[in-house]
């Protein structure tokens, strides 16, 4: 590796061109950092500042046998830069040779003009083809730059590309100033300095250098370096064959990086179905790179699997499912953001393209998540509990009894995890607020919509209170709820009862109920299937808002299903208690003090994290579970010694308490251990076994 200091501009300047490797992230700077290096230009050019670092440039060159004079370096780091800079020194010819022009020929800058910039900085004047142009892009980035240098700039301003949007943000900047200002922003661009570093192609491994890079702190997602791990390894031919066949096409899938957090997201998804573990949101390259390793298939064969789940990610999140009904489910879906589900939903999508799973099979299971969902929400349930349910729901399916064994999962949850019944979803409907919810359009349209064969638009109407919010209730109001009119309004003011859809909502107002009934536009001119009731109802109090919830709940059980099977296929899905051969007994230590204690204590904290956690006793130890056993304890005359389920470089161990016990033998699962010896250390002992239980159930 060679490293020295330079000015950009005498680095542009050599004649070389400098290619962006398609294993590169895309062009990925936005506003605010194009901002950033216009202030910082702008001040080193309008002072007395000797020079401003902006950086490293890491290359390596591309082939030692070239057929030109022109050396091809490909840019390991410092892409967003050269691109960034490069849009800015093209904006500022394009904007001295439109001044020029119409101040004929007069000098704008002294010292430079649109032809020096350009072939000095942008081009390899003397080259024709695509070695003319000084830097080369990443395929969707590309055509547009080379259009900027070229001079074709009629872009449009609402332009999505962020290589023509950030050239037109420059262009708009220096349009703005005067002569002089922009002499300051040539005098910035010759002062940048920058940090040329040439890798040896035969001593550096550009892998580990770009690794290193983004470990310092550079803002790589996870699908950045997952894209660089799969194609930096791979020959020119090969790389080219996977980024044109699959890679560039998911690009183009997500949006050329305007969705790359979905991008980051779905691989998180993906790595959940295939390893049967959710990996951090700040570790899905690693465990990519692990999946890789233990995996039996190629990586060419890996790729091709990351893009086919990945037709199926954007279908059901990005909207761009084809289907009508599989749409309509995928929309309503989202409506409530259930990502934890999504796993499961991709497992379905691919049981469903390999037909496995019926259309309408897979449209009815969709509808019960959507319906688990909402039912908890309108219950009260702590929606924390859903991700444990949803990591490992697919493990009970039978494939060959699909949407039997998808009701039966459901129907056998209990506890925090239940699928509310008909009779808890209405009686929470008649006293839940309905109005200050997230996303209260949503369950009034699917509401009003209800096998309706022209949707109405539930947004073209404004949410009604037919008791309305003010409190200060006119008398006829007080009059018309009657003497507790109060307790009334303070009950049931955002509740399903009191809800409505409306076009007229300044003309209803806080008008009393007849009139509201009456006037035109009100609830009985209405053409919505949420006022029938209103329009024929003689007196609005208790009593009527609770007839209407009951009659709107009975109609909501239908819009959210819940799943129905007889109790002889239910008890077959049943999981039989297995009864250990050991006991309580066969463990001398728990049965006198003072481990009989500390044991208690622990057991007692441990079954409080999940109504789920099952106790069980085996001759060695007694193991805590969930799906697996997540904490193992082995009595010992002086404490309790804990195994916890995970990896040792999963844990967060701040005071130093656990043992790596991966390659010693000891009873129990995992490699972390630690000692349970007093009642004062549980607290944090508990919290180390919290970890096992999150990365278990998927919450790590």
């Amino acid at each position: 590796m060679k490293a020295t200091e330079t000015r950009l501009f005498k680095f542009l300047q050599k004649s070389a061109q400098f290619i962006i490797p398609i294993y590169q992230r895309q062009y990925s700077w936005t506003a605010a950092q194009c901002e950033q290096l216009w202030n910082d230009i702008y001040r080193a050019g309008a002072t007395n500042l000797e020079g401003h670092f902006i950086g490293s440039v890491v290359y390596v060159e591309r082939s030692l046998y070239s057929h030109s004079d022109v050396p091809q370096l490909l840019v390991i780091d410092g892409q967003q830069r050269l691109t960034s800079t490069s849009l800015l020194i093209a904006a500022l010819s394009h904007e001295i040779d439109r001044r020029n022009k119409s101040a004929e020929q007069k000098v704008i800058i002294e010292g430079t003009n649109p032809k020096k910039l350009k072939n000095y900085y942008l081009c390899n004047a003397e080259e024709d083809g695509e070695l003319y142009y000084k830097l080369v892009l990443t395929k969707s980035d590309n055509e547009a730059l080379h259009q900027i240098v070229d001079g074709k700039t009629a872009f449009k301003e609402e332009t999505s590309h962020r290589v023509e949007r950030n050239y037109l943000n420059f262009a708009d900047k220096l349009a703005r100033l005067s002569e002089e200002e922009l002499g300051f922003i040539y005098k910035g661009l010759q002062k940048l300095i920058i940090v040329d570093i040439a890798l040896d192609k035969d001593k550096d491994d550009p892998q580990l250098i770009f690794e290193s890079l983004n470990s310092t702190g550079l803002a790589l997602s996870q699908a950045d370096l997952i894209r660089n791990y799969v194609l930096m390894k791979q020959d020119i031919k090969e790389q080219k064959r996977l980024y044109e066949d699959y890679w560039f096409p998911m690009e183009k899938n997500f949006g050329h990086g305007e969705h790359s957090w979905r991008f980051n997201a779905f691989m998180r998804d993906f790595l959940t179905i295939k390893t049967g573990s959710t990996p951090r949101q700040d570790a899905v390259y690693e465990g990519f790179k692990a999946y890789v390793l233990h995996s039996t298939e190629s990586i060419q064969d890996i790729v091709a699997d990351v893009y086919r789940y990945s037709s199926y990610y954007v279908a059901f999140v990005l909207g761009t499912e084809e289907e009508p009904s599989l749409k309509r489910a995928f929309k309503d879906l989202n409506a409530y953001k259930i990502d934890v589900a999504y796993p499961l939903v991709l497992e379905m999508y691919n049981d469903y393209d390999h037909k496995v799973l019926k259309l309408e099979e897979f449209v009815e299971c969709v509808r019960y998540i959507e319906s688990y969902a909402f039912r908890r929400l309108v219950c009260w349930i702590p929606t924390n509990s859903m991700n444990k349910t949803f990591a490992r729901f697919s493990k009970d399916l039978k494939k060959d009894r699909y949407v039997e064994s998808f009701k039966a999962a459901f129907l056998l949850l209990t506890g925090n995890r239940r699928m509310p019944l008909d009779d808890e979803f209405k009686r929470s409907l008649e006293t839940k607020d309905m109005y200050n919810i997230r996303s209260k359009s949503y369950w009034l349209r699917r509401l009003e919509n209800y096998k309706r064969k022209e949707p109405v638009q539930v947004t073209d109407y404004t949410i009604e209170h037919v008791m309305p919010q003010n409190p200060e209730l006119s008398q006829k109001w007080r009059d018309e709820l009657g003497e507790n009119w109060q307790d009334v309004h303070d009950t049931y003011l955002h509740t399903l009862g009191n809800l409505t859809l409306t076009g007229y909502n300044s003309e209803l107002s806080d008008k009393p109920f007849h009139e509201k009934q009456t006037i035109e536009g009100g609830f009985a001119d209405s053409p919505l299937r949420l006022n029938k009731y209103l329009a024929k109802c003689p007196t609005w109090n208790e009593a009527a808002i609770l007839e209407r919830a009951k009659e709107l709940s009975d109609t909501m059980v239908k819009v959210w299903p819940c799943p129905e099977l007889d109790e002889e296929t239910l008890v077959s899905y049943r999981q039989p208690e297995v009864k250990s051969a050991y006991s309580l007994e066969d463990h001398p230590y728990l049965n006198k003090e003072p481990m009989k204690s500390l044991y208690q204590k622990f057991k007692t904290q441990v079954m409080e994290l999940d109504e789920e956690v099952t106790e069980e006793f085996l001759k060695k130890y007694v193991a805590f579970k969930l799906d697996t056993n997540f904490v193992d304890v082995v009595p010992q005359a002086s404490g309790l010694r804990l195994s916890l389920n995970m990896k040792f470089d999963q844990l967060v161990d701040p005071q130093n308490r656990c043992k790596d016990i991966s390659n010693l033998g000891r009873w129990g699962n995992g490699e972390v251990e630690v000692k349970l010896s007093d009642v004062s250390e549980l607290d944090y002992v508990m919290e180390l076994v919290q970890q096992a239980l999150d990365l278990q159930v998927g919450e790590g």
